[in-house]
């Protein structure tokens, strides 16, 4: 495969050079095409017409077929001057398509035939002496019709000026001598003789000399270079002149092809314009009958036996002479020496052979030199003659030069549909050394490059060797020629490479996977069959959602593909290169040939150890850069570099996967995944290339497609990884090679949602992603959370976001034992049930390697369980969470906030019963203390109750914290907080039973309606084995009662108790000696049980006791003045019944306090008692004279209203039968009895008398 610009093509192998088929020493000397007509030059001086049989359009393999045509002998005159030597046969075709005519320069005669068939025409007209025919307008467009074509004829003394049309015509003269070539632009030819170049305008007849052709030929007069000459002549009053004597005439056999025909010039002559010869010109007749036949030393032709003809022995091949200039330009067709009118040659000038080409419509391509194995220049020059360009450099002086692009040729048929015609090249053929010898070949490089844009880069393409195409004719020389057309060709080597083709990587084998996608311990599949099944199920699920396809589906597809490329990989050339007897078309190489021959050029060198791997991936680098950097310009140049971009990167991918030895730096990685991402790579394709992320791919039912060229190379790939029979596992990657299928597959992830790229490839995506970063974490410390930039990071993002795998996802979660990360996956999917089973695992104890739920799994279920709306499900969860952490699980069920559907509170309590009953006091608690509800206050306390009691029953420890509890607090001195807060302030914030006992005394002590009777019949026959052996050691009394002992561990639940059951004694009892909490006992003789109750949440009710009366509060108080004086310490005893006395003695009678006082005491103790009683005595004795006087005032003016009222009334007089009870009498009886009350009223006074001091208000002893 070429990595030059052009390669060639076959355009004719095997050329019959001779009809004899002896065709050893005959060679082609020039070459034209037009129209599918082929038509050959030979040094035998003859002319073979090909015509061209197009391929088979329904055959892509099929290629073009020419046949001979006809064999023709194009006349030729001999002169006096002629050498005696060979002769150099057809030297020049010149089409004419625009007249549909033929100049054909065979031994230095000219003559003209019709297109195509070549007919002769214009008679037997011929031109000798001629040296060369050329110099059509290359401006004009040589398949618009027209009626003349000028030509220009290079004569030994002049140029002639020529029209061609219906017959042919002198136009002008130019005084030029000994010219060898010309080329033209309009009216502009730049022209050569054996020594120099001049430019010259025909119509104007100016010369501008230019260069010499030798730069060691400095024989031009000085100062005349680039000065324009008047080379018009003298005017000339004579006609023309002919001399059929001095002529000799070749022509054909007649009976070839019937090419023998006969005309006669004297018409052509006579109306030759305006060009006459000057007065005494010894020039020979331009246009010439036959006259005698050629000289006696050319040997006669023979026809070949095909044609019935005479055999003619063929003239010697031309020998090679340094000395002379047809042999040192080995170029075919030349020029002899002897015919050339020019100076006598220096000593040590070597003459070399002119060359001329035009690349652009302004410039000329003119070569210079010092020899033939020196170097040449070539020089750009404008019409002007002024340089134009940079300078370009042959190795050697060239043969034979052409051009090929650079600027829209008008003559051009058109552009190729390769379209890279803008690039200009010049070709050289020419001889080049090497190791083994001097090769023949083309020297190919660019002309239009600035200079400091880029070097010119030269390129050396040989012909392929007759006996093997692989192997180049090194020691053949080589003809070149621009073509007058182009043909269109086809390069299947694009439609092989481009076609998108169905790729599956599990080709060439069983499409179960070779290996599993773990090592032996793998948990994600248990075997390969079950890998395959996996595989298959996937397929399976994509193909049931997909329409079925048609049976031959694929084979249209893969035609319309090749279609679609065939109209764009079609190019054309107007180039034939020639050597031997075959011709080839130099076509310019596809710009996708050229790089893919680079990277195989590339493979190459790795795989012969000329170059490591680091190299390699340097040129593969290196190229993809050059890629990035241009930009398309074509549908086809778009998919080329696509292409090669693809290729560039699979084999630096396959280099980076064998690169132990030399690892890739990370600036090649990041240019690799670049380079991938940036070719548009189906990201399946690259994994393929990786065994253990093979079995992740998953197909639909179109598969993977490709471009042709991709799928052959990794299929290459594919099948030398096989052959090496090695098994690979995912832990056996290196995590170089880990962390770039990281970056590139999540790169990859952010393609999602492109409408181009189809659903299975990010299934595959996904599974390999998730594969890759869950080796890579399996090294992370167990319950470390994700840090940003860090796989577990990453694989949070990645089952967060959703994977299109989801079955795969978790299949390797769980084959990893992954259960949190999976339990995230199903919390992106919306699963709930998967997710609280998943945790559920996690929490009971099940593996899971990350370990990232860790201790607080439970509260991560409690609050996942308030954010979703199924209520099945928190019922569900809900209940395990009570049976694990009774208080967290019930946290659930009195959540407020909670999506889902409440359940009512006496559900929730059955359903805690029967599944947690540990959780149901938590739940109540939350009933009562915080929605206030009453309705479970009994069943609350029987939960405190046995909480309390069970710990009294089952810990010693427990019952002598609780009378250590008391002693304490017996201790203080006053003030002393009451036992509540006592018992509040000093509770140890883990104990239970503690705080069940605080809880209890809150709800005891509440406006609650319970049962006190069963609550202390509980605790007195709970408790009644431990009363005894924690007497209160300080108690005097001996005739206490059994059940007032039995209370000693529980007293202020028993004072509560005692209150509601109106046992007032007993509880003040309590208080004074078993609590020592005097300030309490004293507020319970005017409040009750209430004087106990704590401070709650529960919503406010009315009272469960009722306030007690005046009676019982006095009562109450003569019973704690009784306790006061049986506190054992007689100081207490003193200062707590003198402070009762003191505060409160309007509650007490005198008599009964003196009665109760010891005798022994000092009456101080009571003194002020005595002065308040006595005091009091006295303000009520003066207070019931006041009122007895009051009620005296009050009984006269009650006397004297009622005096009034009877006047007013009169006298009634009252019958019999109103005696006897008549009904008539009702109104006065009114009246008298309104009159008896107001008397009765008169007559209280004095009647209430107080007597001691019970009737005081608290107020008055505060």
């Amino acid at each position: 495969m070429a990595a030059g610009p052009y390669v060639l093509r076959p355009l004719l192998h095997d050329v019959p050079l001779s009809a004899e088929g002896t065709d050893e020493d005959i060679k082609i000397n020039c070459v034209d095409y037009l129209d599918g007509n082929l038509y050959v030059g030979t040094s035998a001086s003859e002319l073979l017409h090909f015509f061209r049989i197009p391929p088979d359009p329904n055959d892509p393999n099929s290629t073009d077929t020419f046949i001979l045509a006809s064999r023709l002998l194009p006349a030729y005159s001999e002169t006096s001057g002629s050498p005696n030597g060979p002769k150099p046969g057809v030297q020049q075709i010149l089409l004419l398509p625009r007249v549909g005519k033929a100049c054909i320069l065979c031994n230095w005669t000219v003559t003209f035939y019709s297109l195509p068939e070549l007919s002769p025409v214009f008679g037997t007209t011929q031109v000798r002496n001629c040296n060369w025919i050329g110099g059509v307008d290359l401006n004009a467009n040589f398949e618009n019709p027209g009626t003349a074509v000028t030509i220009l004829l290079s004569l030994n003394r002049r140029i002639q000026v020529v029209r061609i049309g219906d017959d042919a015509r002198v136009i002008r003269k130019i005084d030029f001598s000994g010219s060898t070539l010309s080329v033209r632009r309009d009216s502009i030819a730049c022209v050569a003789d054996s020594r120099s170049y001049a430019l010259l305008d025909v119509d104007r007849q100016l010369k501008i000399p230019l260069m010499s052709i030798s730069s060691l030929d400095d024989s031009a007069p000085g100062g005349q270079y680039g000065q324009t000459q008047n080379i018009a002549g003298p005017p000339e009053n004579g006609g023309h002149s002919r001399s059929a004597s001095s002529a000799t005439a070749r022509l054909a056999p007649a009976d070839f092809h019937s090419h023998s025909r006969s005309t006669s010039l004297s018409g052509l002559i006579g109306n030759m314009r305006g060009n006459q010869r000057p007065q005494g010109e010894q020039d020979d007749p331009v246009f010439q009958q036959p006259g005698t036949p050629k000289s006696s030393n050319t040997p006669e032709r023979k026809p070949s036996p095909a044609l019935n003809d005479g055999d003619k022995p063929l003239p010697p091949p031309p020998r090679d002479s340094m000395a002379s200039l047809a042999s040192q330009a080995s170029g075919t067709g030349g020029i002899s020496p002897g015919r050339i009118a020019s100076p006598k040659p220096q000593p040590g000038l070597v003459f070399l052979k002119p060359h001329i080409v035009s690349p652009t419509p302004e410039e000329f391509l003119l070569v210079t030199g010092t020899g033939p194995l020196d170097p040449g220049i070539g020089m750009f020059v404008n019409l002007d003659g002024d340089p134009t360009r940079p300078t370009v450099e042959f190795e050697r002086y060239p043969r034979e030069i052409a051009v090929d692009g650079g600027a829209p040729d008008v003559s051009s048929p058109g552009a190729s549909v390769l379209g890279r015609e803008a690039e200009g090249y010049v070709f050289a053929s020419m001889g080049k050394e090497f190791e083994d010898g001097v090769h023949q070949g083309l020297e190919i490089q660019r002309f239009d490059v600035n200079v400091g844009e880029d070097e010119a880069e030269k390129f050396w393409l040989e012909v392929p060797s007759k006996d093997d195409p692989t192997t180049p004719a090194v020691h053949t020389p080589i003809g070149i020629r621009s073509l007058l057309a182009s043909e269109e060709m086809q390069f299947e080597e694009l439609v092989k490479r481009l076609c998108q083709r169905r790729f599956s990587p599990f080709n060439g084998g069983s499409a179960t996977p070779a290996v599993s996608t773990k090592g032996a311990d793998s948990r994600t599949a248990s075997s390969i069959e079950r890998l395959a099944r996996e595989k298959e199920l996937f397929d399976r699920d994509l193909g049931s959602e997909e329409e079925p396809l048609p049976e031959n589906w694929e084979t249209v597809r893969n035609r319309e593909n090749e279609e679609f490329v065939r109209v764009l990989s079609k190019g054309s050339s107007r180039l034939a290169v020639w050597t031997g007897a075959d011709i080839w078309w130099a076509v310019r190489n596809p710009l996708l040939l050229q790089l893919e021959s680079s990277l195989e050029l590339a493979t190459s060198k790795a795989q012969q150890g000329s170059s490591d791997s680091s190299e390699q991936r340097t040129q593969l680098l290196n190229l993809i850069k050059t890629i990035n950097n241009r930009e398309p310009k074509t549908e086809l140049e778009f998919m080329t570099l696509g292409y090669v971009k693809q290729r560039a990167s699979i084999m630096l991918v396959a280099n980076f996967l064998n690169c132990a030895e030399s690892p890739f730096s990370d600036s090649e990685t990041r240019q690799m995944e670049a380079s991938l991402l940036d070719g548009d790579l189906d990201a399946r394709v690259v994994l393929s290339l990786i065994p253990t992320l093979r079995n992740e791919i998953v197909m639909g039912q179109k598969g993977i497609w490709v471009y042709g060229g991709i799928r052959s190379l990794v299929e290459e790939y594919i099948t030398a990884e096989k052959d090496k029979e090695v098994t690979q596992t995912i832990d056996s990657l290196p995590r170089h090679v880990l962390n770039f299928l990281r970056r590139f597959l999540t790169a990859w992830r952010n393609k999602k949602g492109f409408g181009s790229i189809s659903a299975e490839i990010f299934r595959t995506v996904d599974a390999s992603l998730l594969l890759v970063l869950l080796e890579l974490d399996k090294n992370t410390p167990v319950g470390k959370s994700g840090e940003p930039g860090s796989p577990r990071k990453e694989l949070y993002e990645l089952v967060d976001h959703g994977v299109d795998c989801f079955d795969r996802a978790v299949s390797l979660l769980e084959g990893y034992r992954r259960l949190y990360v999976l339990s995230r996956l199903y919390q992106q999917r919306k699963l709930s049930p998967y997710v609280l089973k998943t945790w559920k695992r996690i929490i009971e104890g099940e593996e899971d390697r990350g370990g990232e739920l860790g201790g607080d799994g439970e509260l991560q279920v409690r609050k996942y369980l308030s954010n979703i709306s199924n209520q099945e499900l928190v019922k569900k969860y809900g209940v395990w969470l009570a049976k694990r952490n009774p208080k967290l699980g019930v946290e659930v069920f009195a959540d407020d906030k909670i999506k889902a559907p409440r359940l009512v509170p006496t559900d929730v309590v059955a359903l805690l019963k029967e599944e947690a009953p540990d959780a149901v006091k938590y739940y109540l608690e939350h009933l009562v203390f915080r929605k206030g509800s009453t309705a479970y206050i009994n069943e609350l306390i029987t939960y405190y109750l046995d909480i309390v009691i069970n710990d009294l029953q089952n810990s010693p420890e427990s019952r002598a914290t609780a009378t250590a509890s008391y002693e304490a607090y017996r201790a203080l001195r006053p003030p002393k907080p009451t036992y509540r807060q006592f018992l509040t302030d000093n509770a140890p914030p883990d104990d239970e039973a503690w705080q069940s006992r605080l809880r209890l005394l809150q709800l005891l002590g509440g406006a609650h309606d319970y049962d006190a009777a069963a609550i202390r019949q509980r605790i007195d026959s709970s408790l009644a084995e431990f009363s005894s052996e924690h007497g209160a050691a300080a108690l005097s009394q001996k005739q206490q009662q059994p059940q007032q002992q039995k209370q000693r561990l529980l007293v202020p639940e028993a004072i509560i108790l005692n209150g509601c059951l109106h046992d007032h004694e007993d509880s003040l009892r309590l208080l004074v000696h078993h609590l020592g909490d005097y300030d309490s006992a004293v507020s319970y003789c005017l409040r009750g049980g209430l004087s106990l109750s704590f401070n709650n949440t529960i919503a406010p009710s009315q009272p469960k006791q009722p306030l007690l009366t005046e009676e019982t509060q006095s009562h109450l108080f003569h019973v704690l003045l009784a306790e006061f004086l049986a506190i054992e310490d007689l100081s207490d005893r003193v200062e707590q019944t003198g402070a009762l006395l003191e505060r409160f003695g309007g509650w007490f009678d005198v008599l009964k306090v003196l009665g109760m006082i010891p005798d022994g005491w000092s009456v101080d103790v009571i003194a002020q008692f005595l002065v308040m009683a006595l005091r009091k005595l006295v303000e009520e004795r003066h207070e019931s004279l006041v009122q007895r006087a009051l009620s005296g005032a009050e009984n006269l003016r009650v006397g004297y209203e009622s005096v009034v009222r009877m006047g007013e009334l009169g006298p009634t007089v009252v019958g019999d039968e109103e005696k006897r009870g008549g009904g008539q009498g009702g109104a006065g009886e009114e009246e008298m009895q309104e009159m008896n009350e107001m008397q009765e009223m008169g007559d209280m006074g004095g009647s209430k008398r107080g007597v001691g001091v019970g009737g005081s208000d608290d107020d008055e002893f505060a």
